[in-house]
């Protein structure tokens, strides 16, 4: 069936509409009307985004005109939940956190909404998975405000939670989780991808037309990935992942989307008896356990967003008994592991064809980059020759297929860090050394693979 179509009539210069008989028009040119066809569209499209003016049609906007005022940030309370936002929760955004069960999602969700609702206001907690007395008691276990103004409500109806948002008209909406939510304009099972995919277009419109930010907790697949179709992740401003393992402590919050900061950032936080704790001090966490002398345990260190993080890699060789060698990486990409592998036969005359190797970065996190190239290597050195590593000494550097090392990013904020936290020596490319002033700390620059090994020997 063809939409309902009327005509009129505007004026090319001023877009004044008026009837047909009209000749001047109110801006006083003559003889400028040209005929328009309107469609006329249905009000309780719930597809649409932008708001109609009285005319029924959208208007376009210069940027100039556009302000930013209304889209301040707000502040969760919890500074490493804001540092991966980019500064906090923009007013009007959508944002996805996802992460196994268990790792600790619901717990950063209610703590962040008892904090905001005990600074700005009414903040609605929509769960479709618990009553609204377990999230009381989780509530309780958690959370220090009174956040009197933090309003609960189990429903899993998109047109009634609609519903409550425009007549509770709060300043921060969370929806727990998104595979529970359904509408009823489909007859399809929730959690179905049309359901997921129109329960994502109506949390958009509320939050993008109303100016309240959205927290939508997201299930994931047994590979990890986010369960549902991928144009929920399009369809938000922000994509948040938990990561962690369930039987340790540490958390780490990473985003994989941000329109309104850096991907880069990390979160850490320490799951605890009373919720997520933030750690300050990354680094320590990171290498705390680590004694000196050991063989195959390296200290190195890579550049997350703002800050610098020291972390340990550990390395392993044995014989292999049966079959092809092993090779296995935790933190590491495996082509990584093995195309410096490569660079250790030929160019430091270290074969490891016949052993397996095992390499792990410890504390579950995966560095991005390739700055702990030398660090992996000179850990595989350190196992297969059964030298212990020195002592209070970190490893930086990428390698190159032709054994030389290259100069990585943000090297001096690295070394300010490595010198805070107690460290003697580091081995660094040679390129980096040239641009450092530093006399606090010992710098031992190297140029390629071997000279890196005699240093560390």
């Amino acid at each position: 069936m063809s939409k309902k179509q009327k005509t009129v009539f505007v004026c090319q210069d001023c877009g004044y509409d008026t009837p047909k008989w009209m000749g001047q028009c109110i801006c006083g040119a003559w003889n400028t009307f040209i005929e328009e066809k309107i469609v006329e569209v249905n009000e309780n499209d719930k597809r649409r985004r932008a708001v109609p003016e009285e005319t029924g049609r959208v208007k376009a906007s210069k940027i100039t005109e556009i302000s930013t005022d209304n889209h301040a940030r707000i502040d969760t309370g919890i500074g490493e939940l804001n540092r991966v936002l980019g500064g906090g929760l923009v007013k009007g955004s959508l944002t996805l956190i996802s992460g196994e069960p268990g790792i600790g999602k619901s717990t950063i969700i209610i703590q962040a909404a008892a904090k905001v609702a005990s600074k700005y206001g009414k903040v609605l907690y929509v769960s479709g998975e618990e009553s609204i007395e377990q999230i009381k008691m989780r509530f309780d276990r958690i959370c220090k405000e009174s956040a009197e103004d933090l309003y609960l409500l189990a429903e899993t109806n998109m047109e009634q939670i609609s519903a409550a948002v425009d007549e509770l008209k709060p300043t921060f909406v969370i929806i727990d989780s998104i595979q529970t939510m359904y509408t009823s304009d489909m007859d399809s099972a929730q959690g179905s991808v049309s359901q997921v995919r129109a329960c994502g277009n109506e949390l958009a419109k509320i939050g993008k037309t109303k100016n309240i930010p959205v927290f939508i907790v997201c299930h994931v697949t047994k590979s990890g990935e986010l369960a549902g179709p991928k144009i929920v992740e399009h369809l938000v401003d922000c994509v948040l992942n938990f990561t962690g393992e369930r039987n340790q402590e540490l958390r780490i919050l990473r985003s994989y989307k941000n329109r309104y900061g850096t991907t880069s950032e990390i979160g850490a936080f320490e799951m605890a008896e009373e919720g997520l704790l933030e750690i300050e001090n990354l680094s320590q966490a990171f290498l705390e356990g680590m004694e000196a002398g050991e063989e195959g345990s390296v200290a190195t260190a890579i550049y997350e967003g703002t800050r610098p993080l020291l972390l340990e890699i550990q390395a392993l060789v044995s014989p292999a008994n049966v079959g092809f060698a092993r090779r296995s990486a935790i933190g590491i990409e495996l082509s990584r592991l093995n195309m410096i592998l490569a660079v250790l036969d030929r160019k430091a005359g270290i074969s490891l064809i016949n052993h397996d190797v095992y390499v792990n970065v410890v504390g579950g996190l995966k560095p991005e980059g390739t700055s702990t190239d030398l660090a992996v290597a000179l850990a595989i050195y350190s196992t297969f020759r059964g030298k212990p590593c020195p002592a209070k000494t970190i490893v930086l550097g990428e390698i190159g297929l032709t054994g030389d090392l290259r100069s990585i990013q943000n090297a001096e904020k690295i070394v300010k860090e490595a010198t805070r936290m107690g460290f003697e020596k580091i081995i660094l490319p040679h390129k980096n050394v040239t641009k450092l002033d530093d006399s606090s700390i010992k710098l031992v620059p190297v140029k390629n693979l071997k000279e890196a090994i005699a240093a560390y020997s």
